[in-house]
């Protein structure tokens, strides 16, 4: 945002700077070449005196001694005629029988006055050419023509331009500082202000939006700021109250575990299916608890990894997932299924702890032994996908249809066939694996296999500087 602004102040310094300097530079030049225009009528006019008093006494020496002078003083030559077109002086190599010459004295003999039009420009070389006859009212006793050098003129708008070039300069460098300090102004506390929301959103504490900039802007760092502290608490609250209840209630749970195991050798044969009942939900409650933990574990992570620079991390793909087949094959053995291993050719490096794609990849091979059923075959394979890494756990089990696909990561859902097998978890497995890619920056895909089960994608970008990772 505040290079966009910063570009859109500039763009205006640009323009007006521009609407300043541009018309002050053609007045320059204009008012540079009116001069010039000026003085050589001057010096017209004193000639056109000088031969209209020649022609009146016949006396020419007067006016071509001038004129020599004129031209040996001042390098520009000039040429007098009389009526007919008769040389009475010329100088500097300027000849009457020239044909721009004799063009402007034609025009002058006919008592028109010749002067050059158009403003001088730095870059101006060359002549301009000054023609006036001699005479008073309609009589004309003679013509001058002046060849007068740009030089001088275009030097001194050249010095001008660059004055005005200077002090625009200065002036844009000036709006520049200026505008930049403005967008710093304005933009800082926003800054400050979108950090603190990011931090907000992602469940944790935001700091303390310092009021600064407009008073708009101060008033409303102050309204969020008390906004902040009233949801931070409420979350704080909800949060310590998951993990208050979770922990407070393993102490009543041992304790009737102990009860109940203490009253198994007191309970008849026939008391001994009720016993195993409550043992089995007492495991379910145990284990829903701890998944409860792990969800708001994997959470607070996954927020706290939105809003800082989490790129440091990173483990080896092929090793993980090497290292829980080992650990779940005799537990897939044990429940009848077949667990294989494929692991890339090359060493793939993900961007994420051991212990976060060790945690996922237990949810995703414990799903699939629970519900794949006896006698299938279940594959854990990890492959590179460019700048991806993907652990994928593919089963031939009955799978999910297209509607519990979409459900399947939300919390606490089952799906009806698992409730009635006696399989059903704590349907949280799949939310916390969820959670754990998404703080780094991976997902979770869940898609039918073929030609049946589940295949699950745990996909996460791989660690910087390795191979193809960006």
């Amino acid at each position: 945002m505040r290079t966009r602004v910063q570009a859109a102040l500039l763009l205006f310094v640009v323009i007006a700077v521009a609407a300043f300097a541009v018309p002050l530079l053609l007045f320059t030049a204009s008012d540079r070449t009116q001069q010039l225009v000026l003085a050589r009528s001057a010096d017209l006019d004193r000639f056109a005196s000088l031969m209209d008093q020649a022609a009146s006494t016949g006396d020419t020496s007067a006016v071509a001694a001038e004129a020599r002078r004129y031209t040996q003083l001042y390098g520009e030559p000039l040429v007098v005629t009389d009526t007919r077109r008769n040389p009475v002086v010329q100088t500097g190599g300027m000849w009457a029988a020239d044909p721009d010459v004799a063009r402007l004295l034609d025009a002058a003999l006919r008592n028109e006055t010749a002067h050059p039009t158009g403003a001088l420009r730095p870059w101006s070389r060359g002549s301009r050419m000054f023609a006036e006859p001699a005479g008073t009212g309609t009589r004309v006793s003679g013509a001058v023509v002046l060849r007068a050098s740009v030089g001088t003129a275009a030097q001194d708008i050249t010095r001008r331009w660059a004055a005005v070039l200077a002090g625009a300069a200065l002036v844009a460098v000036a709006c520049t500082v200026l505008a930049r300090a403005a967008t710093r102004w304005v933009v800082s506390p926003l800054r400050r202000l979108d950090r603190a929301v990011g931090q907000l959103a992602a469940g944790l504490p935001p700091e303390q939006t310092r009021a600064g900039g407009p008073p708009e802007l101060r008033q409303l760092a102050t309204g969020f700021n008390r906004m902040a502290r009233t949801v931070t608490a409420a979350l704080e609250q909800q949060s310590r109250l998951v993990a208050d209840t979770s922990h407070q209630m393993r102490n009543p749970m041992a304790a009737l575990r102990l009860r109940v195991d203490a009253l198994h050798t007191h309970l008849p044969a026939s008391a001994n299916p009720t016993y195993t009942g409550v043992t089995t939900e007492l495991d379910r409650l145990e284990t829903l608890l701890d998944d409860m933990l792990a969800l708001a574990t994997a959470e607070h992570r996954a927020g706290e990894l939105t809003v800082t620079d989490g790129s440091d991390a990173r483990c080896e793909l092929t090793a993980v997932a090497a290292a829980q087949h080992r650990l779940w094959e005799p537990v897939a053995h044990r429940a009848g299924a077949r667990l294989t291993l494929r692991a890339a050719a090359a060493r793939v490096t993900a961007a994420c702890t051991d212990r976060e794609l060790a945690q996922i990849t237990d949810i995703l091979v414990d799903n699939a032994i629970k519900y794949a059923g006896r006698g299938a075959e279940i594959s854990l394979r990890c492959t590179v996908e460019g700048p991806l890494a993907v652990l994928t756990v593919t089963d031939d089990g009955p799978g999910l249809g297209t509607e519990e696909l979409a459900l399947a990561t939300t919390r606490f859902w089952r799906s009806g066939r698992q409730r009635h097998d006696g399989t059903a978890g704590t349907g949280l497995g799949l939310a916390i694996a969820e959670q754990l890619l998404a703080g780094r920056g991976g997902r979770l895909e869940l898609e039918p296999a073929q030609p049946r089960g589940l295949r699950a994608r745990a996909v996460v970008p791989r660690a910087a500087g390795d191979g193809g990772a960006p």
